[in-house]
């Protein structure tokens, strides 16, 4: 009786494996957006104690080993009595790694607007809140999203490593494919198969972003563009109105 398994018998477990995969990078996708714009904003501060508090929030996730933080939070967290589940973990980990780099894409996104645009909602008497959200985050947006996407993608590829935390996820089911008996070349073609393909998925869902809120500023591209490579093109001027 031959009981090595084919990848047809294995389907139905990286079925499961891919939902768990998944699931953490919606959700940490998720709290990155919202990390990212957070401390990002707070870094553009006025205010010294919340710029230096972001700072040092930022550079401490940037400068720590994202495995690292993983284990922190599962393996020694609970020796101080805090215990958190491990899905929770993994979306935490992830989430505040790449959004402190995603504050940073924020930031800078924010201050490559031109200055002009931020002298024209000044001389049209907006208010700050008016000025942010009606001029400069517009414009802002669509500078970030190119590298937004690049954090996207990372994350996504990040998820193998939630194995070590005892996570059943895509990369834990090839691996106990290879360990049950089944070909090691061929899971593991099948599953970069299937990480180029999510995040080709991801790609497309940013470019489909950026031709959106570019056309919200007056920049039509179509959306031809989303599957286009295209070149990086100047940015144009924007007229308020």
């Amino acid at each position: 009786m031959n009981d090595i398994p084919t990848l047809l018998d294995w389907t139905d477990n990286l079925v499961r494996g891919l939902g768990i995969t998944l699931l953490v990078t919606a959700l940490g996708t998720v709290l990155m957006l919202v990390v990212s714009v957070f401390l990002g904003l707070l870094a553009r501060s006025s205010n010294l104690l919340s710029r230096g508090s972001a700072r040092i929030v930022i550079e401490f996730f940037r400068g720590t080993s994202l495995p690292i933080q993983l284990w922190w939070l599962f393996f020694a967290l609970p020796l101080l009595g805090i215990k958190f589940d491990p899905i929770l973990v993994g979306v935490l980990a992830f989430g505040l790694n790449y959004g402190a780099y995603g504050a940073e894409v924020v930031r800078g996104s924010l201050e490559a607007v031109p200055r002009p645009q931020w002298e024209a909602a000044v001389a049209l008497n907006l208010s700050p809140t008016q000025r942010m959200t009606r001029v400069v985050w517009p414009q802002a947006i669509a500078l970030m999203i190119p590298s937004m996407n690049n954090l996207f993608i990372q994350l996504l590829k990040s998820t193998p490593l939630l194995y070590t935390i005892s996570l059943v996820d895509l990369m834990t089911m090839g691996e106990s494919f290879h360990e049950a008996g089944g070909d090691r070349t061929l899971i593991y073609l099948v599953l970069m198969a299937i990480y180029f393909v999510l995040a080709y998925a991801v790609t497309l869902l940013s470019n489909m972003a950026e031709v959106a809120v570019k056309a919200r500023l007056g920049r039509h591209e179509g959306l031809r563009s989303v599957f286009r490579l295209r070149k990086p093109v100047p940015q144009e001027e924007v007229t308020i109105r």
